[in-house]
C-alpha cells in the first residue's frame, strides 16, 4: 500500500532551515519532519533536546525508580554497600 502524498507550501526560509537541520542530522527533510511530529507534546520545553547527541540521550533515558541515585551512586554503579544517610 502506498502512502498518499500531500504538498505543503512552506516559506523558503523555513524550508532552508529544515534542509540544513536534516543535513546536520544526516537524514532527509521527510524523515526529520516525521521524527518531529512523533516528539511527545507532553515533554516540557525545558527538556527539549537542542542537539542530536542530547536527543539520543533523552530517547534512551528511563525512570529507574531510584530516589537515592545521587547519594548512593557507588552502590548502584559498583555494587558497594549502601552508605547510611546522616
Amino acid at each position: 500500500m502506498e502512502a498518499a502524498m500531500v504538498t505543503i507550501k512552506l516559506p523558503a526560509q523555513l524550508y532552508t532551515r529544515l534542509e540544513r537541520r536534516a543535513r546536520s542530522e544526516r537524514t532527509d527533510v521527510v524523515e526529520l519532519l516525521d521524527r518531529l511530529v512523533d516528539t511527545p507534546e507532553t515533554m516540557p520545553t525545558v527538556f527539549q533536546a537542542t542537539t542530536t547527541s542530547f536527543q539520543r540521550i533523552l530517547e534512551r533515558a528511563a525512570d529507574l525508580g531510584m530516589t537515592d541515585l545521587a547519594e548512593q551512586h557507588d552502590h548502584y554503579a559498583y555494587g558497594t554497600d549502601k552508605r547510611l544517610s546522616l
